[in-house]
């Protein structure tokens, strides 16, 4: 997700397209970065 974010963040400065592709690119990185720091799902380890 965070390669596509930057995908889109370069593709939408280089080709000069509108700016609401720079923005979905942007957003996509900061989901990518959240969703890599938290852990979610069976992440923790249960000692018994």
């Amino acid at each position: 997700m965070i390669t596509l974010g930057v995908i889109l963040l370069l593709v939408g400065l280089l080709l000069d397209v509108p700016s609401i592709v720079i923005t979905i690119g942007i957003i996509l990185i900061i989901v990518g970065l959240i969703l890599n720091l938290v852990p979610i799902g069976g992440t923790r380890r249960r000692v018994f």
